[in-house]
């Protein structure tokens, strides 16, 4: 129960959905079984400790509001057990970052690092959208970076990375504007409310999705992904600013990046690399 407890305190779905993003990115470019194992742990182990370093730097803000999906805000676990669990996630996430190569490494440990920087820097300010879109650009960089050679990604493809990244971050806040504002979190999202945030993340994927079908040369699986999402996302956004619900939002863009990711992967995921 325990170890349940200390998963879910790490926030497993997105942990999970960026790790098999990246998995399935990497397979289709061209990486073996075993340097696709490789790169899948290092992302996992990075998305681990950021969740639990999130949960860590937030445990006295949920528990002001009463969240009761956080195991730290129930205090269902010692907050010293998540800390620790995320500095040794941490440490641990360093020689298997740097096992994918120099390039692949340097760039996985700044996209975890950049992270880390949101959660205990710049989460309330204004530039709370900087790490996301550092730190999901730099994901076709690690992935690309661990074929051999270390080839460097398509700029398009960095881009679409960071707009989704962004997108996350605006998803991310629907529904919970009233306890941030208790909390004192004053982000991006936060500023602008959550009609405008849901905007702004359908509009966000949207841009995504047409630098998908340009690098993919207007391919069929990219068309057809590019209309579902942008459809799917409108029909979402109008539900979400009714309810108020930050899970339908979050899980709609998870969804619709997931889309994307396969359309890339069916487009021919060779297109990674010029």
């Amino acid at each position: 129960m325990r170890a349940g407890t200390l998963l879910l305190a790490a926030h497993p779905l997105p942990s999970a959905a960026v790790t098999a993003f990246a998995a399935a990115t990497g397979a289709a470019a061209g990486l073996g079984a075993g340097r696709a194992a490789l790169l899948a742990a290092a992302v996992f182990v990075g998305q681990l400790s950021i969740g639990w370093a999130n949960d860590y730097v937030d445990a006295g803000r949920d528990r002001a509001v009463g969240r009761p999906d956080k195991p730290l805000a129930r205090r269902a676990l010692p907050d010293g057990a998540v800390g620790v669990a995320a500095g040794v996630a941490l440490l641990a996430d360093v020689p298997l970052s740097l096992a994918l190569g120099a390039r692949a490494g340097a760039a996985h440990l700044a996209a975890v690092g950049s992270a880390w920087m949101y959660d205990a820097l710049l989460k309330p300010t204004v530039a709370s959208f900087v790490p996301y879109a550092v730190s999901f650009g730099l994901l076709p960089v690690v992935i690309a970076g661990t074929l051999p050679g270390g080839p460097r990604p398509r700029l398009l493809i960095v881009v679409a990375a960071a707009l989704m990244g962004l997108a996350a971050h605006f998803a991310n806040t629907v529904g919970d504007t009233a306890d941030d504002e208790r909390t004192g979190v004053r982000g991006l999202p936060q500023r602008v409310g959550p009609a405008r945030s849901l905007m702004a993340s359908a509009v966000l994927v949207a841009a995504a999705a047409g630098c998908l079908v340009a690098v993919t040369d207007a391919a069929a699986p990219a068309l057809a992904a590019a209309a579902v999402d942008v459809v799917a996302l409108a029909v979402v956004g109008r539900v979400a600013t009714r309810s108020g619900s930050r899970r339908l939002a979050f899980r709609a863009l998870l969804l619709a990046v997931a889309v994307l990711v396969a359309a890339f992967v069916g487009s021919g995921g060779d297109r990674l690399v010029g």
